[in-house]
């Protein structure tokens, strides 16, 4: 008889248990002495794993939507086996964590180390999940760190669990009260930058050097990564930087902010702050379900990020840490799957593009129209290769140039290697189990993850972390400079291509001006794509794009 496959919340449920006070003795050689605890890890293959440790009060009670505050002191002994909760989220088939348990409670932090290397100087290494600023979590075994510390033991591995949605990216100035809560827009990147403090004071106990961390990220997680070089209260918590699949382009305007501000006050039936904080957290996790595809980026508040979120790049205010940034040559393809399939995908990017043509002006238009022209395929693939440029490739290339300019060190990539599912090509994530080495997990690549990629990719990341220099053996990875752009491409064949799809970014450049809002939720569906139907048609392409067109923007 075949087995029935376990089904992700099953397999997700099954992983979830609640760390404890340790009373008796206990094995130290299993343990890491922090200035919060002593925290009990367990063997994990050749690996000692240390799961679900707090690095910040619980964002409960008097501290919801506030900074996050740094635990206390604490000389008492915990066993770290289980996972924190996953923030508060809707529960979605591609972010995985989200069906793990969730909770306000989700501030913590695990930690992989190989003992076999003895050395107490190892490179750190802090990822921080995707999913849209709204989704994820550590929970998902995607971004489990046991197979990538055992091909590298010199790397101590950590992932960040942050606060998502309406609890970590919401702006309350608009509501009475809210002027006691500045710091709502952008409590992810705060949970974060406390996240490495934390690592700062502990990661010691864990045979990480501090002076030698590099963090890094996926789509959302790549959007944070970018940013918190730009922030003053991040100086010097970090070397390195690794972005995939994310840049500064994915953020709001203070404006954007606000019809997800207005939906909640909605939904909560609220009039003020007083009203929310009465809100228990079953009433957040009902809300979320009616509003979480509506939740905002981080904000460009002109404080924590500036209006330009480019200009720290340009000033040279990042020349101090070297960066890896990014894209894959498929971004856009990811939303076939997000969409529900290609006939909703073929619907919702038409919308998509005259929404956005209607923003720009007559000199952009012609630019856009022009790049559609030239491009050659399926009209709807070269409408998507519009947006892989716009919200995924120009933005990390214009980072790179102002960074490289300005005198930091900065490298290249462009991912080739495909996923097997049919119409998504190099898709948004399907570098993930490659990077991670969970090549088992195949959400993204549709089979099992090329064992050969895999490890070229972890040694140019471990080697990036620990160096500066991505460069493995004899395929040499010069540094991006404007002159030749030099860009590593990376599929079963990898090798460096000077100035790729050179007549795409000279035509398309000037749009990044536009600042488009990355969101795909609030579309207007009165343009002329849907217009130009036959009116039976346009009443069942409204109703399908209207319910899904939300969660295109899932990056």
């Amino acid at each position: 008889m075949k087995h029935k496959p376990i089904q992700p919340k099953e397999r997700l449920q099954k992983l979830y248990g609640e760390n404890y006070l340790i009373v008796n003795e206990f094995d130290p050689k299993m343990a890491a002495v922090c200035e919060n605890g002593t925290f009990l890890g367990f063997r994990d293959g050749e690996t000692l794993a240390f799961r679900g440790i707090p690095y910040a009060k619980p964002p409960i009670g008097a501290l919801r939507w506030k900074k996050p505050v740094a635990p206390d002191p604490d000389d008492c002994v915990y066993t770290a086996f289980f996972n924190g909760k996953t923030p508060i989220q809707t529960e979605w088939p591609t972010e995985v964590a989200s069906y793990y348990p969730q909770s306000e409670d989700c501030l913590y932090l695990n930690v992989w180390v190989n003992p076999s290397y003895k050395r107490k100087d190892r490179a750190v290494m802090v990822f921080f999940h995707g999913g849209s600023y709204g989704w994820g979590g550590t929970a998902d075994p995607l971004y489990d760190g046991k197979n990538f510390v055992t091909e590298h033991p010199e790397i101590v591995l950590v992932t960040v669990g942050y606060r998502t949605g309406l609890m970590g990216f919401v702006d309350f100035s608009s509501v009475p009260g809210g002027d006691a809560f500045p710091d709502a827009p952008n409590l992810g990147l705060w949970d974060q930058i406390e996240s490495l403090r934390w690592v700062q004071k502990n990661i010691r106990a864990f045979g990480g050097s501090p002076k030698r961390v590099t963090i890094f990220g996926e789509s959302a997680g790549g959007g944070s990564v970018s940013l918190l070089p730009c922030i003053k209260e991040a100086k010097g918590l970090f070397r390195r930087v690794i972005a995939e699949s994310g840049s500064v382009a994915l953020t709001f305007s203070k404006e954007d902010c606000q019809s997800f501000t207005k939906r909640l006050m909605k939904e909560a039936k609220a009039g003020s702050m007083d009203d929310l904080l009465k809100l228990s957290e079953e009433d957040l996790k009902r809300i979320n379900e009616k509003i979480n595809a509506y939740n905002c980026f981080p904000q460009r508040d002109g404080i924590l990020i500036p209006e330009d979120p480019y200009l720290p790049y340009a000033e040279g205010e990042t020349a101090d840490v070297d960066i890896l940034i990014g894209t894959n040559a498929n971004e856009i393809n990811y939303w076939v799957g997000e969409l529900g399939g290609i006939a909703a995908f073929r619907c919702g990017i038409p919308v998509r593009l005259e929404n956005d043509l209607k923003v720009m002006k007559e000199s952009g238009v012609k630019r856009a129209r022009s790049f559609l022209k030239r491009k050659k395929g399926h009209q709807i693939w070269r409408m998507a290769e519009f947006y892989n440029e716009l919200m995924f490739r120009l933005p990390a290339v214009r980072m790179a140039e102002e960074h490289k300019a300005n005198g930091g060190n900065v490298y290249m990539y462009y991912w080739r290697e495909p996923s097997t599912i049919r119409f998504r090509g190099a898709c948004h994530a399907v570098e993930l189990a490659y990077v991670f080495g969970n090549l088992d997990e195949t959400i993204y690549t549709g089979k099992r993850a090329d064992d050969e990629i895999a490890r070229l990719v972890q040694d140019m990341w471990a080697n990036f972390a620990k160096t500066g220099n991505p460069s493995v053996g004899r395929l040499k990875w010069p540094q991006y400079e404007r002159r030749d752009r030099s860009t590593m491409v990376i599929g079963k064949r990898s090798y460096v291509k000077m100035s790729p799809l050179d007549w795409q970014r000279r035509l398309l450049y000037p749009l990044l001006d536009y600042r488009i809002n990355p969101s795909y939720a609030e579309m207007d569906y009165n343009v002329p794509y849907i217009r130009g139907l036959a009116t039976t048609a346009v009443l069942t392409l409204v109703a399908v794009v209207a319910a899904v067109g939300g969660l295109m923007r899932k990056l």
